[in-house]
């Protein structure tokens, strides 16, 4: 009886998570409309869409944001990555800047979109404090440049808690609170989860569902290939944990984003 009862849960679970993947792209466009602050009788387009991806490192736009980028890729929308440093922690900058474009061309990024920023302040180190005034400059003179209408990076907590990932998320902030960003620009922070939501891949879904966000996006195993190709770009980083990671990390299946508030906020600047 107990076995039939486990069985009946597990494909109820499977089939809920199922019905999410239908449901999802109608809620994503509806999800970019309120974020966007779109009238909800007003069609959305994807060129009404041109979104920067702000990373720190080769090898976290597919880490971290490959759902994201694969959906706003298929929108049509027009998005730009901007990568804070070369990934040279390793003496391996050149080729991790290879690597990421071969990973952004996988991804639907060209060349022509993508920034990479090597800046003898801004080092590849966990262990390094990047200059929150420099990091602002940086993003914002790129907002300015392209007139972006959507900034997608990471959260207080940067997913892994990389020094360099919380210093992003620092400074989007600062720009937010200091009025810096452009009216009709929209800054999302990718929400961090705990380790055990974190490596059940795809069966975390329904927990991403559940719980309230600004934008939430979600691929398939189509998708999921994409990313995992990506992934496979990088091959200076492919170490024993990084397969482990690429087959459990609900990261290479789910995004979610809460918007960041722009109001008045004391942030101390470095």
């Amino acid at each position: 009886m107990i076995v039939y009862v486990v069985v009946a849960i597990v494909l109820y679970y499977l089939i809920w998570i199922k019905c999410i993947y239908c449901r999802h792209r109608p809620t994503l466009v509806k999800s970019l409309k309120r974020v966007m602050n779109v009238l909800a009788s007003r069609e959305i387009k994807g060129d009404d869409i041109s979104a920067l991806i702000v990373t720190a490192h080769p090898d976290d736009e597919c880490m971290f944001f490959a759902p994201t980028i694969v959906r706003l890729v298929e929108l049509k929308a027009n998005v730009h990555l901007l990568c804070l440093s070369e990934g040279n922690y390793y003496n391996q900058g050149p080729q991790r800047r290879q690597e990421l474009l071969n990973s952004c061309a996988v991804l639907g990024i060209p060349e022509s979109r993508i920034t990479i920023v090597d800046h003898k302040k801004l080092p590849d180190d966990p262990k390094a404090e990047w200059s929150i005034s420099l990091v602002s400059s940086v993003i914002v003179h790129h907002i300015r440049a392209h007139s972006f209408n959507m900034v997608l990076t990471f959260d207080e907590s940067g997913v892994s808690s990389h020094a360099n990932h919380t210093a992003i998320h620092k400074a989007v902030s600062h720009l937010a609170s200091s009025g810096q960003v452009p009216n009709d620009c929209c800054l999302l922070s990718l929400v961090t989860v705990g380790p055990l939501r974190k490596y059940i891949s795809f069966l975390e879904l329904p927990f991403s569902w559940l719980q309230p966000s600004s934008l939430r996006c979600i691929i398939g195993s189509q998708g999921y290939r994409r990313a995992k190709d990506a992934m496979f770009c990088h091959r200076s980083q492919l170490l024993w944990f990084r397969y482990l990671y690429i087959t459990f990390s609900r990261y290479m299946f789910v995004n979610t984003f809460q918007t960041i508030p722009q109001g008045p906020k004391n942030l101390k600047m470095y």
